[in-house]
């Protein structure tokens, strides 16, 4: 890995553990939108940190979910279908608190979704 992948990769665990402690205190805080946005960005984070390792870069999020798909769940069976789901749950919510106008986010759902967030960062960073 260059030397400068490896302080992105540092960078990045790092953005991704403050997404969740974030999230965790809008949560209590019944700001559940922003609780959702920060949740996709834990789990975006850490695949960012997953790609800087990899060498591979990307600012899409299709993109960087795709690679990650292909290359760790298919190709390299790294990780379970279910730590994928996680990551397609967590950007599809993001999605709808974000630009939803009348979506409405479930406080139930919101702790779940980030306590798999947790499972994701936490597995992914094993592969670190």
């Amino acid at each position: 890995m260059q030397p400068l992948n490896e302080e992105l990769v540092k960078i990045y665990i790092e953005k991704s553990k403050t997404a969740l402690k974030s999230a965790e205190i809008n949560i209590k805080n019944n700001l559940l939108e922003t609780a959702l946005n920060r949740i996709y960005y834990a789990v975006f984070y850490i695949v960012m940190a997953l790609g800087y390792k990899y060498d591979f870069k990307t600012s899409k999020h299709s993109k960087l979910m795709g690679w990650f798909n292909k290359k760790f769940i298919h190709e390299d069976k790294i990780f379970s279908n279910e730590i994928y789901r996680t990551y397609e749950s967590a950007f599809l919510y993001r999605h709808k608190s974000d630009y939803d106008a009348v979506y409405v986010p479930n406080i139930e759902k919101t702790i779940s979704l980030l306590a798999d967030a947790k499972i994701f960062v936490d597995t992914v960073s094993k592969e670190i």
